[in-house]
């Protein structure tokens, strides 16, 4: 099986969140989500599944408000699970929390949609095989269906325990203003390839996953970027499995004429919706 969250595949490794209140969003990402935290200095909280990378940064400041509806950035991060039997741990422990969820079959995988305390979107999921995966004309085959929570509940084998280590950042879905010139930067500037173009989104990945990233027009065409003291996204992380990759992403930014600013070993962008991404190998 591919692994699609690794060298030499361009994945997404980290997202980092402005948050309103840290203590509460400590605790939900502990209790609920099952995180650890690793580093916490001053306003910046980092969270870890294995106790050495982070996938997740809270960072915290008086100064924030809450992001306003229908702008861009933010529909939701995603976890990927190992096992389908860690996703029905989870199914278990966050029925016995009482916590609000959604849920979907999605074909190439089954997922668990909730929000944090600040409206931040979250999918918990588990792939299926990428054999098991359908491929018509080039696109991969996705859908949205009712979760099958009782089958699924039949491959829970213990009490959930909080993320497993190998636990990763699966992918980052966001809300975008210009579809088309969106669609460009990622593809052109960064690298990735269409797998899917579906209802006023697309979908983009690398090496043949069904998706690292999602992008939608569904908060409007005319959806401005929040404020920038607004809680929600502050930037997300993708890894490039060589330099000479990364380099030549980067000549096409440029060349596009997006700034990238380089910061110690990682570069800095924004997309056309103003959303940050830092890029390094």
């Amino acid at each position: 099986m591919v692994n699609f969250h690794s060298q030499p595949t361009t994945h997404i490794n980290h997202v980092a969140l402005k948050v309103k209140d840290l203590e509460k969003s400590i605790e939900f990402y502990k209790d609920i989500l099952g995180f650890k935290v690793l580093k916490s200095i001053e306003n910046t909280v980092e969270l870890t599944a294995d106790g050495e990378q982070p996938l997740l940064t809270l960072i915290y400041s008086e100064s924030y408000e809450l992001k306003p509806k229908r702008t861009t950035g933010l529909y939701h991060f995603a976890l990927l699970l190992p096992e389908r039997k860690d996703l029905a741990n989870f199914l278990l422990h966050i029925a016995n929390k009482k916590y609000p969820i959604g849920a979907a079959d999605h074909h190439v995988s089954e997922a668990i949609y909730l929000e944090d305390p600040e409206g931040n979107g979250i999918e918990i999921y588990s792939d299926r095989p990428s054999s098991q995966w359908t491929i018509e004309n080039k696109y991969v085959k996705m859908s949205t269906d009712p979760l099958n929570t009782e089958d699924l509940l039949k491959e829970a084998d213990e009490t959930w325990k909080g993320l497993p280590s190998n636990t990763v950042m699966g992918h980052i879905h966001l809300h975008v203003n210009d579809l088309n010139k969106s669609t460009d930067f990622y593809v052109k500037g960064l690298g990735f390839d269409i797998v899917l173009p579906y209802y006023n989104a697309v979908f983009l990945s690398n090496n043949g996953y069904h998706h690292h990233i999602a992008i939608n027009t569904w908060n409007g065409s005319s959806a401005s970027a929040p404020p920038s003291n607004s809680t929600g996204l502050a930037y997300y992380d993708i890894t490039y499995g060589s330099q000479e990759l990364l380099d030549r992403q980067l000549a096409n930014l440029e060349n596009m004429g997006y700034k990238v600013t380089k910061k110690d070993y990682s570069y800095i962008t924004s997309d056309p919706a103003g959303i940050t991404i830092i890029l390094s190998v």
